[in-house]
Order: C-alpha cells, then sequence, then structure tokens
C-alpha cells in the first residue's frame, strides 16, 4: 500500500474546511462539529463503561495509589518499546538524523537487556528517553496543513493531517513488514494494551475532562489542539500555521 491513497483523502477532506473560528483565543477550524460531538458521545460512554473501569482494574493503580508501580506497567513498557521502529522510521523521513540514532539505540537496549521491552533500561540507566514522535509530524515537517479539527471512534481527539498519519503509521512500521501476520498481530495488540495503561496512569486527568467539564468536547479539543501544537513548534521550530499562538498557554493533559 503506497503512501497516495491516505494522502489523497487527507486533500479530499482538507478541501472542506472552513475558515478557523477563535476559542480561549486559540484557532479552531472544527467544521464537522455535529459529527464530531456524535463521536464523542459514544466515545464518553464508552470510556465511562468500559475503557477506564477496564483499565484501571487492569493496572492495579487503585490498590497501589497513582505514583506506585502499576500491574501494566511492563505492558506499557513493551508496546511503547514496539513503537520505535516507526518513530525511527518517521524521524528519518523529517529528515532528523540524531533523534532516529537515538530511538534505535533505545529499542536495541531495551530489546536486548530490557527483556524484549517489558522493562527500560534505556531509560533509567543509559540517558536514552524516548524520542517522540508519528506520521501526522512528518506530514507538518513537509508542509501539510493541519486541516479540520476530528474525533475518531475510540482512538479520540485528531485532525484531518493526524488522522492520515495514523493509517500510514501503520503502514511503514518495519515490524509490519518483517514480522510473521500473527506475530505482527500480536505485536499490534500489545500496543492497544499498553495505550490502555496510558489510560489508567492518567485516569484522573482523563476523568476530570471528559467526565466532569461542562462541555467535555470543547475542552478536550482545546487541549487537543493546543497540546499538539505546541509539541509540532519544540524547539522553536514553526512548522505549523497555529503552533506560534498554541505555545503560548499550551496545556500538557499528562502534566502531574
Amino acid at each position: 500500500m503506497s503512501l497516495a491513497a491516505p494522502l489523497a483523502f487527507f486533500l479530499v477532506l482538507a478541501g472542506c474546511a472552513s475558515k478557523p473560528a477563535m476559542q480561549n483565543g486559540i484557532p479552531v477550524n472544527d467544521p464537522f462539529e455535529t459529527q464530531n460531538r456524535r463521536v464523542h458521545a459514544f466515545n464518553k460512554a464508552l470510556d465511562a463503561r468500559v475503557i477506564g473501569p477496564a483499565a484501571r482494574l487492569a493496572s492495579g493503580r487503585e490498590d497501589r495509589g497513582p505514583d506506585g508501580p502499576g500491574a501494566m506497567d511492563p505492558v506499557i513498557n513493551a508496546g511503547a518499546n514496539l513503537s520505535l521502529p516507526g518513530k525511527v522510521a518517521n524521524s528519518l523521513l523529517q529528515g532528523r538524523p540524531e533523534p532516529a540514532i537515538k530511538n534505535f539505540f533505545r529499542f536495541a537496549v531495551n530489546t536486548t537487556l530490557g527483556i524484549g521491552g517489558l522493562f527500560d533500561p534505556a531509560g533509567r540507566d543509559f540517558g536514552l528517553p524516548e524520542q517522540d514522535t508519528d506520521f501526522g509530524e512528518t506530514l507538518a515537517v513537509w508542509g501539510v496543513p493541519e486541516g479540520a479539527y476530528l474525533e475518531l471512534p475510540v482512538l479520540g481527539p485528531s485532525t484531518q493531517r493526524d488522522a492520515v498519519g495514523k493509517v500510514v503509521d501503520l503502514v511503514i512500521d518495519p515490524l509490519h513488514h518483517l514480522l510473521h501476520r500473527d506475530a505482527a498481530w500480536a505485536a499490534l495488540g500489545l500496543r492497544a494494551a499498553s495505550k490502555a495503561g496510558d489510560r489508567a496512569r492518567f485516569g484522573d486527568t482523563v476523568d476530570s475532562v471528559m467526565q466532569d467539564s461542562a462541555d467535555s468536547y470543547a475542552q478536550l479539543r482545546l487541549i487537543y489542539l493546543m497540546h499538539r501544537r505546541y509539541e509540532l513548534n519544540e524547539g522553536g521550530t514553526e512548522i505549523d500555521p497555529y503552533a506560534e499562538a498554541a505555545a503560548v498557554d499550551a496545556i500538557d493533559p499528562y502534566a502531574e
């Protein structure tokens, strides 16, 4: 599968985008708000009834406390480790060899000394934290505009650019091509379980936004866009038309 199809999909959707409105002084391009709110209502109910309770139960953090080690920590570590080859590929596509090299060695260390990524000696002992990136950022580096805001079923907040990025990330992931089909599906399942572990780790923050906000849709949209635009402007490199405005008062939804 080539990149042409998802990029074409993005361009078609981008043509439907309207002029951004303002929310708390931040440009918000949300021409699909009616449909997005329907998806958000589904995601909110799913999180309250299934994802949130299951993640808390599986993690064991209710018994250990929010700062204690959770039962799913090895799963979170392993899932994050499996995402590193894709991050290496994206960094190279962005013309950024340094984070690609760091993620490569992090993957090598954690896969071997960390017993398949269950533990994190690369970060703990070798000073190699994860260099996060994705194909949505690659598109931004290439000059593709953000497009309209989207809320995706189960996956949650996104934009047209990042939605395409999520699809392409699956296609360009080296493990997807190197592993046997069953092993590739198992790796994908482990990465999904890792995300469930993250849901438990930041449960109080997610609950305060999803379940306690007067308008959880608008609140989640604002937090996502500000945080994402801030990420894309780290280091002072403006690769997003709204990044400068967002970086001033950026909100990190995972801040302690």
